[in-house]
Order: structure tokens, then sequence, then C-alpha cells
């Protein structure tokens, strides 16, 4: 399934070509995504904190797409807000790893999703990098009912 998910993104969402990444592991508990910094990096010769927020970003959608998906669920599902925190430097290859959902706040999303066709949930995502966590990002994301679309994985 990984490879799916990697083409997938790779194919619908151009900017993680761009940010060459890898899906590590992708299923409906957890997810991770590695990025080497050569495409990611600025002028300090380190990551650039744009490509560590658009990671942490496809990394929080993927884990609620792919949940979503594994209780078949069809939805449109976007970002909605974000925030990242900078600790460290990241001066090599990073990779973004979600928090778990706990049941109870995905009970909660998807009983709102199922009684208004529209639910919002939060997603925290470590970025990880030198086996240091050198940013920390949550995001809300939107999941709108949608028609099923078999090309998803």
């Amino acid at each position: 399934m990984d490879s799916n998910v990697e083409a997938y993104l790779r194919k619908h969402i151009p900017l993680s070509a761009g940010l060459d990444i890898t899906v590590l592991k992708a299923d409906h508990s957890n997810v991770s995504i590695e990025a080497p910094l050569p495409p990611n990096i600025n002028h300090q010769s380190t990551a650039f904190g744009g490509s560590l927020a658009a990671l942490a970003i496809l990394t929080g959608w993927a884990l609620v797409h792919l949940r979503l998906r594994s209780e078949g669920l069809v939805t449109e599902t976007v970002i909605h807000s974000s925030a990242v925190r900078y600790d460290l430097p990241v001066k090599g290859t990073f990779k973004a790893v979600t928090e778990g959902i706990t049941d109870k706040v995905w009970s909660r999303f998807t009983q709102t999703l199922a009684k208004r066709g529209k639910g919002r949930i939060r997603v925290t995502v470590n970025l990880e990098s030198e086996g240091e966590v050198a940013a920390s990002f949550e995001g809300a994301y939107v999941a709108i009912t949608a028609k099923d679309d078999p090309t998803v994985p």
C-alpha cells in the first residue's frame, strides 16, 4: 500500500514530487514520510521551513484520508489551518511522523461527518531529523462527504 500511496501523492499533489518524498509507512493508524535535504535546502544549508511545513501537511492529510478510506468513507479532505514550531535546524534527511488519533476523537469526527456531511479533526505530526524532533506541527483538516473515486488509494 505504501508504494500506491506514494504514487498517488506524486501524481495528484505535484509538490510531493518536488519534495522528493518517500512514503515509509502509510496505514489507517500511522503515516511516516521522508524527504532528502538537497531539493529542500535553504540559503543556510538547512531544510527550508516551507518544505518542513509542506511535508507535515501532506503526512497529516494522508493519515486522515487513509483512515477514512479504511472505514469505507469517501471524502474530499483538505487542510483548514496549521501551525508549525521549529525547534532545531534540519541538516539532513527529515521525516514527518503522525501521532495517533484516539478512538474517542476519531469517533466524534466521523459522527459529525455522518450527521452534517462535513467534519474537522486535528492531527499532530513530528518532524524528525538525525534522531531528534526538530519541529512539531498541528493541523486541522476538514473532510466533506464525496462521491466514490476508485482510483484513490
